[in-house]
């Protein structure tokens, strides 16, 4: 009897432990449609945009990608990581466009969670993703009760006692998730404890996974040792994208007379030239694999499009010579373009993931549009000069 109340129990804990996976993998299907899709037949690409490095040709675009973009997503909107850079690009797509209806959507958007983070897996930084488009909106719209929960957030950040022997952000898109908002809430408070945090933490993160032989930066440290098919190490695009945005977000509310500003530059500049180097000679784009090109039938957009974002903003700002990045960043910007479908979906963007992968012409995820909304304010700003 009691042998078989042991096999009646194991069997128990075996069926919950298969329910929970279970529950799990079904709920990661779900954000997976939510942020997007892989259609086999998108429709035709699109015949009306143009690559002219002018202010009516890249409004054409952004109009046609963010609206929709907005149409296909909004009723789908959650605190996720994946849809906070769609809403930092909705942002930008506002003040690019002159058009409100961007900006409104993400004041209907921050009223339907309340202004609060996702805050399920404190301090892991993808669920403070969301606070950069709550900080901005604080910050441009006068209303201080938008940054309340992100700013409570960032006090209990900062105050925590972390383990010596473990890395807060061990995997490089963290510094894309977590670094802006502490740097906006500098912003908000005038308290500099925000950015020295924040600083702390991005060089400790910088000295596990930034190579300093290939001005990249590893995904995570599972990456220090596997290799491409061609020998070279793994860089995944994606990731390196989001640690170019994270310079644009950082750089641009840090003062200029921050005691480390100089460093963050001149770890932008080397990845700048690093990835100029190694554009696509042909469409202007870079592989999932960034060392590994010929491994991947397609461009990939997302980080693509960081990658545009990054170099576009550092022309802008005097950081890197016009001279030279003027025309990586033009020849990108038309390659994204052959990727915009004749109704205004983006596609060639991969999937989530952590690594290099393969994906449909068709694929287009959220956290990829609104890098390509980012990318196309600084095109903007750069075609007005």
């Amino acid at each position: 009897m009691k042998l078989q109340r042991q096999k009646n129990m194991v069997g128990f804990l075996v069926l919950t432990v298969l329910l929970v996976v279970g529950a799990a993998a079904r709920a990661q299907d779900v954000e997976r449609a939510n942020v997007g899709d892989s259609p086999n037949d998108p429709g035709p690409l699109a015949t009306d945009v143009s690559p002219e490095l002018t202010h009516a040709a890249i409004h054409h675009v952004a109009v046609k990608v963010a609206d929709w973009q907005l149409k296909q997503s909004e009723a789908k909107f959650n605190q996720q990581w994946t849809f906070a850079a769609l809403y930092d690009g909705f942002l930008a797509a506002s003040k690019l466009t002159g058009d409100a209806k961007y900006h409104d959507a993400m004041v209907r958007m921050g009223d339907r969670f309340d202004w609060k983070l996702l805050n399920k897996r404190f301090p892991h930084a993808d669920d403070m993703a969301i606070g950069q488009s709550y900080m901005d909106m604080a910050l441009g719209d006068h209303k201080p009760k938008y940054a309340l929960d992100t700013k409570a957030n960032m006090d209990a950040l900062i105050v925590r006692q972390d383990d010596p022997s473990k890395l807060l952000w061990w995997w490089c898109d963290a510094l894309f998730m977590a670094p802006p908002v502490l740097a906006r809430t500098y912003t908000a408070t005038g308290d500099k404890k925000y950015l020295d945090y924040m600083d702390k933490e991005w060089w400790e993160t910088s000295d596990s996974l930034y190579s300093k032989q290939y001005h990249l930066y590893f995904r995570d440290s599972r990456y220090f040792t596997q290799k491409q098919a061609n020998g070279k190490p793994i860089f995944w695009s994606r990731g390196n994208g989001w640690v170019m945005g994270a310079f644009v977000k950082v750089l641009e509310k840090m003062p200029k007379n921050y005691p480390a500003r100089d460093k963050y530059i001149t770890q932008f500049k080397e990845m700048s030239d690093e990835i100029a180097a190694i554009q696509s000679p042909g469409d202007g784009l870079w592989r999932t694999g960034l060392l590994g090109p010929d491994e991947y039938d397609l461009p990939e957009v997302s980080g693509s499009a960081f990658f545009v974002y990054g170099m576009a903003w550092g022309i802008n700002q005097g950081i890197l010579d016009r001279k030279k990045f003027e025309p990586v960043v033009e020849k990108a910007w038309a390659g994204l373009l052959t990727h915009v479908y004749a109704d205004g979906r983006l596609g060639a963007i991969q999937p989530i993931d952590a690594q290099p992968g393969k994906f449909k012409p068709s694929a287009s995820y959220v956290y990829g549009v609104g890098g390509f909304l980012l990318a196309a304010s600084e095109m903007d700003k750069l075609a007005k000069k």
